[in-house]
């Protein structure tokens, strides 16, 4: 059983699933589904949809380059059927898709361990806009006065500038970029040349 890939989206193709398009030079491009073939037709760029394994490996969000990729290449050469080599095959199958699991995973953690400090600076944003929902905690008398709550809510506020200004730090100070874009007469929009 020959299981292929979607040409646009690298899905695997199941025998009996999905369509087959074949171009008048005899090249053939299969699709999982009407919408990896209507993108297909619309000439669109794998790279550029958000949604492909095209665009998840050119903007380095999932693994490239590993050995494990070697063993899932293509190869015409018949093999004459022999009982253990298909044995010792599917055990390596297994263990090709271990590692190739623990490597994503780490791959993962590799790529997301920057995010702490973003992650710090969104939830520090998140209290400053909803000060209001954020509860003091219960104090010795139950019954405190709102000036009390007040004082509270002030040093919470203190606290989540105090973060976000961390946050901040840690990220580098990024700054936004400013557009190159400048108003022209007529109001439409024209290139800086500096």
């Amino acid at each position: 059983m020959r299981i292929e890939k979607c040409y646009f989206c690298s899905a695997n193709v199941y025998p009996g699933h999905g369509t087959m398009f074949v171009r008048n030079d005899a090249k053939c491009f299969r699709f999982c589904s009407s919408k990896c073939h209507k993108n297909f037709k619309m000439k669109r760029n794998p790279r550029k949809v958000r949604w492909t394994k095209a665009f998840r490996r050119s903007n380095g969000k999932e693994m490239v380059v590993d050995t494990t990729f070697e063993f899932e290449k293509r190869r015409n050469v018949p093999v004459r059927y022999d009982r253990e080599l298909v044995a010792t095959t599917l055990k390596a199958m297994e263990r090709v898709a271990e590692i190739r699991a623990k490597r994503e995973k780490a791959f993962w953690k590799n790529r997301m361990s920057g995010n702490t400090a973003k992650n710090a600076r969104d939830t520090a944003l998140d209290i400053e806009r909803h000060l209001e929902l954020v509860q003091p905690r219960k104090t010795a008398n139950a019954t405190a006065s709102i000036e009390e709550k007040e004082k509270i809510r002030e040093k919470l506020k203190v606290r989540a500038a105090g973060r976000k200004a961390m946050a901040l730090q840690q990220m580098g100070g990024k700054k936004e970029k400013k557009s190159r874009l400048i108003p022209a007469e007529g109001g439409g929009m024209g290139m800086s040349l500096d």
